[in-house]
Order: C-alpha cells, then structure tokens, then sequence
C-alpha cells in the first residue's frame, strides 16, 4: 500500500463522555458522521458503502446496528456491515473500509464507530460483561475480570523491564494532563503521583487512576479514492498501512504472558505493507486500556527497544522524538468502546493534517502516524499508518 490511493478526507468525533442529556447512540453517530462528510466535501449520495464498528449488541440493545444506522444516517441504498472484534472494532471497521475502497468496490466509505459504554449499565454488570470478551469458559464464568487479566500480565511484564509503580504514574499523569488540552476529553485531570498511589487498588499493582474509564460516544472517517476526492481534500493524509493479528485467549496458553504478540505481528505486516520501519513512526494514538498496557504496546509495536529509559527521557511526551496519545488515549480522553479505533485514526488524520485541537497540535506533523487497537488482552490486534498528504 506504499502507493495508497485511499485518502482520509473526513475525520471527526463527539466528545466522549457520560451522557445524562437524553441522546442515544443514533443521535452520536449521526454528528460525528455530519461533522466527517462536511469535512470531505460530500454529499450522503456520494458514499457507496457503510462501515458500524460496536463492540456488543447489549450496549444498545441493537443487533443490526449497521442498517439502523444506515437510516439514521440518510444512506439508504449503500453496502453496510456491522465489524466487531472487542476493543478492536473500531480499527477492524476502519480496515473492512480501506480494503473496500483498495479493491475498488467503493469509491467513498463512512466508517462510523459507536458504544454507549458508560450509560446503558451498571458498573458492576459492565465489569462481568468484559470478562467475556475473553473466554467465557475459562475467564468470565469464573469470575476473572478485565483488570485482574491485564494485571497478571503487566507484572511478568514490569519484572522484565524492570519497572514499577513510578512508571504506572507517569502514563497516567501524562494521558490525563494531555486531555486537558482536548475539549472532548472524558477525563481531563492533572494528577500529583500521591492522588495516584492513595486510589483505590483495584487489581495489584493497578488503582483506579490507572485505568480507563467506561465512555459514550461516536467517531467517524470517509475514506476515499483520491481519484474521486474533490480536488480541496486532494491532499489528506492517505492510509498506507493496515495489519492484524490474533493470540491466544488464554493467558496461560501464551508463551510469554507480559509480551503482546499479536500486536508485534500486526506491526510487522502494516509496516511491511506501508514500506517503513518503526522508527519512522512520528506520533502514535495507543490503547491504553490501562497505564501498563501502553507500555507494552509501545515495546511490541517496535516503538522504543528499551520503555523503561524512554519513557524517563520523555521520547513519548509532546515534545519527544514519538508522541504518544496526545489526545489523552482512553484513559483521558475516554472509552466508548467500537469508537476508539475510529476516533484513534481520526486523531492521527487530524494531526497530520495540522487540524487538531490548538493546544495540542503539533507544529510540524511528522511523516508518518501510527493508530493501535486491541481487544481482549492483546487477543486481536489492529494498527493502521498514515502518511501526511503534504509529504514529499
């Protein structure tokens, strides 16, 4: 894909959030998708197909999302599919859509991505849910949650890298005090590392300020030929790069449970097909789930061969070699769940495009920008590159 022709002429989201104001996921998507198509100089007529990425149907209660959607959205008459692959429905959506528009069966794609994470149920059943987004047999119908998965495996990571709690802090501190730049962040909070450590412990080492919190709603992209791009979106950052990988369910079953392999292969194929190595990589939006799985994505995507001195040298602050969720990541700027991958390519879009939020743009975009999802503990992996479309 070095020579793309698939353009991201749109890119935007709602803010993401608790919703207490009435709305619903259709009232979400419907702005986010508004908010992308005027960005890419479209009418609903020029869109010939419909990408919905939604984690679970409980969430809203709808189990054909993408036709829903299509209605709601004025794109009657276009191919829709609902993608779902937990937390990575989002960038499996945003793939499903560049192979689309690559192969030549669309010329135009909206991709939309939408949850009602934090409003549709209790935080209790909410928690018993994720357990099944691993195996439900070994893991949710014993009672394993989320965190104490991600937490076994953050340890036998953290003991190899020879990182602690300081590290945990630091991650936190950052994706958080970067959201307060983002007018759409969840979370926005400048933490002192005591706040951090007093929280409440959830699953050891990890506290409640160490993880991302339930969110509501939408993101969207078009994504397009640049042969049919009106001639004012010509220039967007294009998709050069798209690959996935899956692992086993079980951590157990894995032979290096602090390692998230699926992530390192799903790397390895987008860079192959973007023709880059990771070192060339100029910001990237991470899941981080939770402070530890940042660090782990960045070690498995290639980004950084030693995280614990990176990490002390500032390469992943806003001013560093590698920028790393300048939006605030899920842990600031939130987490309804089908629009993260969607909102994570947006962002990159955005950057490279010199359109983001003021106090949070970069000066001069890099070359290349990298959007991370997984679902499960790294059990399905997703990343996608991006080139800016003012590169020589």
């Amino acid at each position: 894909m070095r020579d793309s022709q698939v353009i991201v002429t749109g890119a935007a989201q709602t803010p993401f959030n608790r919703r207490k104001d009435g709305t619903g996921f259709r009232d979400w998507a419907l702005d986010a998708f508004e908010a992308a198509r005027l960005m890419a100089c479209l009418d609903r007529a020029d869109i010939d197909a419909l990408f919905v990425a939604s984690e679970s149907d409980v969430f809203s209660l709808q189990l054909n999302p993408a036709s829903i959607l299509a209605t709601e959205l004025g794109l009657t008459g276009a191919a829709g599919m609902r993608c779902e692959a937990g937390g990575a429905s989002g960038q499996v959506a945003v793939h499903a859509g560049v192979q689309a528009v690559a192969s030549g069966s669309a010329r135009q794609v909206a991709v939309v991505g939408v949850d009602p994470s934090a409003s549709s149920l209790s935080g209790d059943k909410m928690r018993t849910l994720y357990g099944f987004s691993f195996d439900a047999w070994t893991d949710g119908m014993t009672g394993l949650t989320a965190t104490a998965l991600y937490a076994l495996s953050w340890q036998v990571f953290a003991a190899e890298q020879g990182l602690g709690e300081a590290a945990l802090a630091a991650v936190t501190k950052q994706n958080r005090g970067n959201a307060m730049a983002n007018p759409d962040a969840h979370l926005p909070r400048e933490h002192s590392v005591d706040e951090i450590a007093e929280s409440p412990m959830i699953a050891d080492p990890y506290r409640r300020l160490h993880c991302s919190p339930l969110s509501d709603g939408a993101a969207a992209l078009i994504l397009t030929h640049a042969d049919h791009a009106p001639a004012a979106r010509r220039k967007a950052p294009r998709v050069v790069g798209i690959g996935g990988a899956t692992d086993h369910a079980q951590l157990g079953a894995r032979s290096r449970p602090g390692d998230f392999t699926a992530k390192q292969k799903a790397m390895a194929r987008a860079c192959v097909l973007a023709g880059i190595a990771p070192k060339d990589i100029g910001l990237t939006e991470i899941y981080d789930s939770y402070a530890g799985a940042q660090l782990q994505g960045l070690m498995a995507l290639g980004l950084t061969g030693d995280v614990a001195a990176d990490l002390h040298a500032g390469a992943f602050a806003p001013d560093g070699r590698c920028p790393v969720n300048l939006s605030g990541g899920l842990m600031g700027q939130g987490a309804p769940v089908g629009a993260v991958g969607v909102g994570q390519v947006a962002t990159c879009a955005r950057l490279l495009e010199g359109r983001y939020h003021p106090g949070l743009q970069l000066q001069s975009p890099p070359r290349y920008a990298l959007a991370d999802t997984h679902g499960g503990l790294c059990t399905t992996a997703a990343v996608t590159i991006l080139e800016n479309g003012g590169a020589a």
